[in-house]
């Protein structure tokens, strides 16, 4: 399953908000230099969606704070 996702890196707290059917909204703590802030998103989502960090993958985006997110279609 694909999820768009926009990250806002740098913030005070982790935090998730769902804004649709598969588009969701994250602050993250991390900062968004050396891949730090992608981590954190994988992280973050993967405990929210009860799925391994590790299965949580960007698909594009890296470098941007709109990113397309593809998880285990079991959800």
């Amino acid at each position: 399953m694909k999820l768009s996702v926009t990250i806002k890196a740098g913030a005070r707290q982790n935090k998730i908000e769902k804004t649709g059917e598969r588009q969701y909204l994250l602050w993250v703590k991390a900062p968004p230099r050396e891949g730090k802030a992608n981590e954190a998103l994988q992280s973050l989502l993967g405990e929210y969606l009860g799925v391994p960090k590790s299965s949580v993958r960007i698909v594009s985006g890296h470098t941007s704070r709109r990113k397309i997110i593809e998880v285990p279609v079991s959800l």
